[in-house]
């Protein structure tokens, strides 16, 4: 029997707000925070605007559907390569939706939308792939919430 392997992951975040005061009322402090891991950039995020924070910074919420979007994307692209399957191109136009209910929220789903191109005749199994994606991602499995996919697929120089 085999026994699982284990993948570790580490961030740290880091408030740096704290340089605009400190927590004194709600209305007054900065959500800016920085995402760091090991020998990559810094990520700056904050809160969702409706929730004081910065828009031109990335936020949680942002960053859990980009996280289902990714995973997916990357599923699929491995899926397609065992098949010998040549994606050439990729864009997910992903969206969630948060309800928000007595002072706290939680996703109720998300919705990922990937348009493909594909430099082969295999259009249908490539459609078919999504479905396998979907329930092999690891994000995807991980959320307590449907996480739905509207594909397309076309092959490279045809257009519909």
């Amino acid at each position: 029997m085999n026994s699982p392997r284990e993948h570790k992951y580490q961030t740290r975040v880091v408030w740096s707000g704290g340089a605009h005061g400190p927590t004194k009322t709600y209305a007054g402090y900065s959500r800016e925070h920085t995402i760091e891991a090991a020998g990559k950039p810094l990520l700056t995020g904050s809160a969702d605007p409706a929730f004081r924070g910065d828009a031109t910074h990335y936020n949680p919420e942002e960053l859990l559907v980009a996280a289902l979007s990714a995973c997916h994307l990357l599923t699929y692209l491995a899926l397609c390569a065992r098949e010998g399957i040549a994606v050439v191109s990729y864009i997910d136009e992903a969206s969630g939706t948060m309800s928000e209910t007595g002072g706290t929220g939680k996703f109720a789903s998300a919705v990922l939308r990937p348009q493909v191109e594909i430099d082969d005749e295999r259009v249908e199994r490539a459609m078919a792939l999504h479905d396998v994606a979907s329930t092999e991602c690891f994000i995807a499995k991980s959320v307590n919430f449907p996480v739905t996919h509207e594909p397309s697929v076309r092959r490279s120089g045809v257009r519909a």
